[in-house]
């Protein structure tokens, strides 16, 4: 039985724009816990779905696939961007609640 997650992934604290967070991913989930190799001490698995991610343009066409695929998924529904928008204006205004200590 193949488990996969279907998520859209978010933007990393690294990049300004959000190009890369509009698809949906289908990613297989790990059936075996990674172990580090002996000699160089990487995460080795004889599972190679994990590897796989698969993009969809939309979350419908995500599940669909798996569905047709047989496989077992979670869906990771996004979370809402909360936007706190600031000018640098504000820092000089009249109506400032702490005062200016420059």
């Amino acid at each position: 039985m193949t488990i996969a997650k279907i998520y859209k992934p978010s933007k990393t604290s690294m990049q300004s724009g959000r190009a890369k967070s509009k698809q949906w991913i289908l990613e297989f989930v790990r059936k075996t816990p990674a172990i580090p190799e002996p000699l160089m001490g990487w995460q080795s698995s004889g599972d190679t779905q994990k590897q796989i991610k698969i993009a969809f343009s939309s979350k419908e066409a995500a599940i669909q696939y798996a569905e047709k695929q047989e496989i077992d998924y979670e869906l990771i529904n996004p979370q809402k961007r909360k936007l706190n928008i600031k000018s640098y204006a504000d820092n000089f205004s009249s109506e400032r609640k702490v005062s200016w200590t420059h």
